[in-house]
C-alpha cells in the first residue's frame, strides 16, 4: 500500500485500473494453505471478492471520518505532519503547506531588502540612508558645500566680479574684439566656478558611497572611515568625471564638424541646417553613451577598479536596462533640481532685495549687485541646497549599482554574508517584487 498521497513506494503493485503486465488471477483465491508464507497477510476471515457492502452512515452524534486526501497528492492533505488532523499548522501538519502564501520576504538588514528593487524602493533608500545616518551623510555634505561655496564667493567677489566686462556686454557700441574679449572672460570665469563647483560634488559623492554601501548592509561609517576608504581612489574618480562631459563634447562636435566645414567652404545655409542636425543627432549619441557610463563611478569607488574597467563594467550592468536606467536617474535629477530650486530661489530673491538694487532692479538686470551681500546671502541658500541634494544624487547612483548587480550577479548573496545573515532569505524566490 502507498504511505504517501500521490506517490508509489517503489516496488509496489500497480493501481487500479492498471495492466502489471502479468497473468493475475480473475478472483482472489482462497485462504492460503500455508498461512505463515510470504505474500501472505489477508486475513482468513476476509469476504470473498466483489460482495463489499457500502458503508453504514455514521450514527447520530458519532462524528464523520475526515475526507479523503485529494486526487494526486496535494500538500499535506491527510499527510502525517501535514496540515491535515493533529499537526502544528492545523490538525496534523505544518503552517504554508495547505496553501501556497508566495515567497518569504527578502532580508532587510540596511536600508533596502536584499532583492531587485523598484523605482521607489531605490528613492526611499537614498532618503533612508540621509534620515538614518544623518549625522554623516549631513555632515559630509554640509562641510564640502559650505567650503566649495566659501571659494567660489571669494572668487567671485575678489577676482571674477569684473564690472567693466558686463558694462562692454551691455553695450550696443562695442567693437567686435571687445565683446569677444568680454565674453571670452564671462565664460573664463564660468568655468572656473564650474570646475570648483565639480570637484565639490566629486568629493562628496565618493564619501557618500562609502556611506550608503555599508547602510546597505545596515552598518554605520563616520566620515573619517569614508574619507579613509575613498582617498585612495579620489584621483581616478575626478580623471573619470572630467572624462565624461569630454566624452560628450567630442561627439556632439563630431557630428556638427561635417555641417561646419560645408558652411566654411561658402554653401553656408545648407552647411548651418547640416551642422543643426548633425549636432541634435549627435547629442542623441551621446546621451546614450553618457547612460551606459553612468555606473562607472560606483563600480570604480567599490570595485576599486581603474577608469576605463569601471567604463567597461558601467556598460555591462546597463546592457539590456538602458531606458530603465535612464529613466530612474533623470526622474532623481528631476527631484534633486526641483529641491535645490525651492531653496535657492527665496534665497536669491532676499539677496536681491538686501543689495543696493532691491528685489526691481535684480529682476530687471537679470543679475543684481554682485556686492558681498548679495553674494553671502544667495551662498547661503546655495550652500542648504547642494545639502539636500548631494544625498539624493549620489544614493540614488550607488543603490542603482547595487540593484543592476543583484539582478545580473546575485549580489544579494555576498551582501547578505557580508551583513551577517545565515542564507539569503527567500532573495532569489521567483515572483519577489522589483521592476
Amino acid at each position: 500500500m502507498n504511505d504517501t498521497p500521490g506517490w508509489a513506494s517503489p516496488g509496489s503493485a500497480p493501481s487500479d485500473g492498471q495492466d502489471s503486465g502479468t497473468s493475475e488471477p480473475a478472483e482472489p483465491a482462497g485462504p492460503s494453505d500455508q498461512p505463515n508464507g510470504p505474500g501472505s497477510k489477508w486475513s482468513k476471515e476476509q469476504p470473498p471478492p466483489a460482495q463489499w457492502s457500502a458503508p453504514s452512515p455514521p450514527a447520530a452524534g458519532q462524528t464523520p471520518p475526515p475526507p479523503a486526501p485529494p486526487p494526486g497528492g496535494g500538500w499535506g492533505g491527510g499527510r502525517p505532519g501535514g496540515p491535515g488532523p493533529g499537526g502544528p499548522g492545523g490538525p496534523g501538519g505544518y503552517p504554508g503547506w495547505g496553501a501556497w502564501q508566495g515567497p518569504p520576504p527578502a532580508a532587510k538588514p540596511g536600508v533596502i531588502p536584499l532583492r531587485p528593487l523598484g523605482v521607489g524602493e531605490i528613492l526611499d533608500g537614498a532618503v533612508s540612508t540621509m534620515r538614518t545616518y544623518w549625522r554623516t551623510v549631513l555632515g559630509i555634505s554640509l562641510a564640502v558645500a559650505v567650503f566649495t561655496e566659501i571659494v567660489v564667493i571669494l572668487l567671485q567677489g575678489l577676482v571674477l566680479n569684473d564690472s567693466e566686462t558686463t558694462d562692454v556686454l551691455d553695450d550696443p557700441s562695442a567693437t567686435v574684439g571687445e565683446l569677444t574679449r568680454a565674453l571670452g572672460d564671462t565664460l573664463l570665469s564660468s568655468g572656473v566656478i564650474l570646475l570648483i563647483t565639480l570637484l565639490g560634488t566629486i568629493v562628496a559623492t565618493a564619501l557618500l558611497t562609502m556611506v550608503t554601501s555599508r547602510a546597505v548592509l545596515g552598518k554605520s561609517v563616520t566620515t573619517a572611515e569614508a574619507w579613509q576608504d575613498a582617498k585612495p581612489q579620489l584621483p581616478r574618480l575626478i580623471g573619470l568625471t572630467l572624462l565624461l562631459p569630454l566624452i560628450g563634447m567630442a561627439v556632439v562636435a563630431a557630428g556638427s564638424l561635417p555641417g561646419v566645414l560645408i558652411a566654411v567652404a561658402g554653401a553656408s545655409d545648407a552647411g548651418i541646417s547640416l551642422a543643426v542636425l548633425g549636432g541634435f543627432a549627435a547629442l542623441g549619441v551621446a546621451i546614450w553613451l553618457l547612460v551606459r557610463f553612468s555606473l562607472a563611478s560606483p563600480a570604480l569607488m567599490l570595485e576599486k577598479q581603474g577608469v576605463k574597467k569601471s567604463l567597461t563594467r558601467s556598460v555591462k550592468l546597463v546592457r539590456g536596462s538602458w531606458w530603465r536606467v535612464f529613466g530612474i536617474q533623470l526622474l532623481a535629477a528631476i527631484i534633486a533640481n526641483v529641491v535645490a530650486s525651492i531653496i535657492v530661489i527665496p534665497f536669491t530673491l532676499i539677496a536681491g532685495a538686501l543689495s543696493g538694487d532691491g528685489v526691481t532692479g535684480f529682476l530687471d538686470s537679470g543679475t543684481g549687485d554682485l556686492g558681498w551681500t548679495f553674494l553671502i546671502v544667495s551662498g547661503i541658500g546655495s550652500v542648504i541646497g547642494s545639502m539636500l541634494t548631494f544625498p539624493i544624487t549620489a544614493g540614488v547612483t550607488v543603490l542603482l549599482y547595487i540593484d543592476q548587480r543583484i539582478r545580473r550577479e546575485a549580489l544579494d548573496l555576498e551582501l547578505a554574508r557580508a551583513a551577517g545573515l545565515q542564507g539569503d532569505n527567500g532573495s532569489n524566490a521567483p515572483g519577489t517584487p522589483g521592476s
